[in-house]
């Protein structure tokens, strides 16, 4: 068995704590959890617009900041 040390968000950590059964280990849990999602999500795709356009390449994290600003033509 291979060991990671992987860093969860506390609110993913909380719901793992939750959906952890009886007699189940923390790290039973996170691999049964693993498995399962990436069971539903084999061989799904992203769609062809996902991460399509143009604008600037920081756009996913500032996207507010963008929004805020008066829209500008050039």
């Amino acid at each position: 068995m291979v060991r990671r040390t992987v860093s969860l968000p506390e609110s993913v950590e909380e719901r793992v704590r939750n959906a952890v059964e009886e007699e189940e280990s923390f790290s039973a849990a996170v691999a049964r959890l693993l498995e399962a999602g990436l069971r539903a999500t084999h061989g799904r795709h992203l769609p062809d617009w996902v991460g399509s356009g143009e604008g600037p390449d920081d756009l996913g994290r500032r996207a507010e900041e963008y929004l805020r600003q008066p829209a500008t033509s050039e």
